[in-house]
């Protein structure tokens, strides 16, 4: 397993709180084990989209996002942030929340954080790198399987096959890209974490 180094740097000096305090709201739909279904209230996010391999991509776009969040934009109002980080930079700061997503897009990764619920796109501080973009995501229905583990491609090629299967054999049926959700810093204990592969869906029509 390829560790994030950078994730693991940050993630200690500004302590674990930072990570996971505010994550998008949804409602379960239906639920079977470890699959679900659920819809997802509208929310922002700010992404990047990055060259490489599954693994690597996280690593590579982690760098301009935290940056971001931390305070490398043009600030707009002063809005206390949810949670410190340690880090000092000239703009506004933003809490972090989960999960951190992972998205295919056109050969690349697509690789964003949720901005927090109180932000508007209107309020949002803009990014000094025009390589980050903000966007609202509109409500929609997600298939998700829930699933601890390295992160690899090989369990995310294998949970997404299980997902897909699942999603198929329960009148459903696939209307998008999957996203790779993870909620924990990489120094958490691989058994631990919490990992999720999501997948838009629509009901299929009753024949």
């Amino acid at each position: 397993m390829k560790r994030i180094g950078l994730l693991l740097v940050v993630m200690l000096l500004t302590g674990v709180r930072a990570m996971a305090i505010e994550e998008a709201p949804y409602t379960v739909v239906k639920a079977s084990g470890i699959f679900e279904v659920r819809d997802y209230d509208p929310h922002i996010l700010a992404e990047t989209l990055i060259d490489g391999t599954l693994e690597d991509a996280g690593n590579k776009a982690f760098r301009r996002l935290f940056n971001y969040i931390s305070g490398a934009n043009h600030s707009r109002s002063s809005i206390a942030m949810t949670a410190p980080v340690s880090q000092e930079s000239k703009g506004e700061k933003i809490a972090m929340t989960a999960p951190v997503g992972q998205q295919r897009s056109s050969g690349t990764w697509a690789v964003s954080f949720m901005m927090p619920a109180s932000y508007t796109l209107a309020t949002l501080p803009v990014p000094d790198d025009n390589s980050i973009t903000v966007r609202q995501v509109p409500a929609r229905r997600m298939a998700a399987v829930r699933y601890s583990g390295t992160w690899s491609e090989k369990n995310y090629l294998d949970y997404k096959e299980r997902l897909e299967n699942w999603i198929r054999e329960n009148g459903f049926q696939i209307s998008g890209e999957a996203v790779w959700a993870r909620y924990n810093p990489p120094f958490s204990l691989w058994f631990l974490r919490r990992n999720e592969i999501l997948i838009p869906v629509v009901s299929q029509p009753v024949s």
